[in-house]
């Protein structure tokens, strides 16, 4: 990648649907086949600049993963359906060039099937329905209500205006009483194995999702979104505490010190400490712990509000000056380390001090989260090996 040319940005799931609807429709209006369409973002979008976004195919009849629940549809007029491959720009995420469909019907009754949502009222009744690989909500304190489609609500909108802009602009078929759209994922439940869906309680495949309709390049608004959305099922499934960790293995032996809290329990907070913190001690959650190893802790105990590496370098000098607070022999050679790997070797080689030393970086780092939280936070530090190595 050549650093000095401007970063891409790509386009939201949400967006990705909403031009597949808006192509069959074209499709099933017009005879259209787009190669491209224009769709608004969300009503609430920072910016209102209508995106233009590739369609990679568009065909009369549902698309080849629905066929089976159009056949349900009753008084159908006319279907087609198109497909969007999903850009996530130079920040491209597990969703990165899926497969979109959208498939579209015109009904001749407002008679939609069972588990068809309502979206919108005029022009045309809009009914939404999640289709193969269109994960679906099983748990509290998420957007969308349990057992409805995990479509959240800005992609919602962003559908519904841009199916009434795009009917209040053409002549329908004078039977039409409603519109369906059925959105699809063909490799939606495998994608969805690679995200966090699963530990939110969204079953069977990805979300739908993009607040501003563009996927602006290592943006940390998407990570963000993701944790509050965890500690919210967290809170809204009375979970007995928050486990948060900076990443998967630490997460992995945090589980293994509280075994009979759920999955849910836990939520992957990478760099975000001030943010993930705060987000926590607005909850009710009864219990806040903190899971990372030494040098994740070190910076922590340094009050960093994100401890990612361009955001918070060691101090090794502070770090020297509270090991030999600890009694630790010689502790002015940690200035001289480059890492917290190897700060972290020194002190374990130093002995019962060194071990001291360990456990005061816990404190420090417990009261740092303790103040970004507004409440008691404990405070975990893991050896490489999985073994704990302090605790406050």
């Amino acid at each position: 990648m050549n650093r000095s040319a401007p970063l891409r940005e790509g386009f939201t799931t949400g967006s990705a649907a909403t031009a597949a609807a808006v192509a069959a429709l074209r499709h099933l209006l017009c005879g259209e086949q787009p190669g491209s369409v224009r769709v608004p973002p969300p009503p609430r979008a920072e910016r209102q600049t209508p995106l233009c976004v590739p369609v990679a195919s568009c065909a009369s009849g549902p698309a080849a993963d629905v066929r089976a629940l159009a056949a349900r549809c009753s008084a159908v007029l006319s279907v087609a359906h198109a497909c969007v491959i999903k850009d996530g720009g130079d920040d491209p995420d597990a969703t990165h060039k899926a497969e979109i469909r959208a498939t579209v019907a015109l009904l001749a009754a407002p008679v939609p099937p069972p588990d068809a949502l309502l979206l919108d009222a005029a022009p045309l009744p809009l009914y939404l329905v999640g289709g193969p690989g269109i994960g679906r909500v099983t748990l509290p304190g998420l957007p969308v209500p349990v057992g409805q489609p995990a479509v959240n609500p800005a992609p919602r909108e962003q559908l519904c205006a841009a199916v009434r802009a795009l009917l209040s602009s053409l002549p329908l078929p004078p039977r039409a009483a409603a519109l369906l759209c059925v959105l699809s994922v063909p490799e939606g439940r495998a994608i969805a194995a690679h995200t966090f869906n699963p530990r939110l309680g969204i079953v069977d495949g990805i979300s739908i999702l993009g607040t501003q309709g563009t996927v602006r390049p290592f943006s940390h608004a998407a990570w963000q979104a993701s944790i509050a959305q965890g500690i919210a099922v967290a809170e809204a499934t009375a979970c007995p505490g928050l486990g948060m960790s900076t990443g998967r293995r630490s997460e992995k032996l945090l589980m293994a010190h509280y075994p009979d809290w759920p999955a849910c329990s836990f939520v992957q907070v990478a760099d975000f400490a001030a943010f993930s913190l705060e987000q926590a001690g607005r909850s009710s959650l009864p219990l806040l712990v903190w899971g990372c190893f030494f040098g994740k802790a070190v910076k922590l105990a340094q009050g960093h509000a994100s401890t990612h590496a361009k955001d918070a370098a060691l101090d090794m000098e502070r770090l020297a000056a509270l090991c030999a607070a600890q009694g630790v022999t010689g502790a002015d050679a940690l200035t001289s380390c480059v890492t917290a790997a190897h700060a972290l070797e020194l002190l374990l080689a130093a002995g019962p001090a060194g071990l001291r030393a360990v456990a005061a970086v816990a404190r420090e780092a417990a009261r740092t989260a303790s103040r970004f939280a507004g409440r008691p936070v404990r405070v975990h530090i893991f050896a490489d090996d999985g073994s704990e190595l302090a605790s406050a």
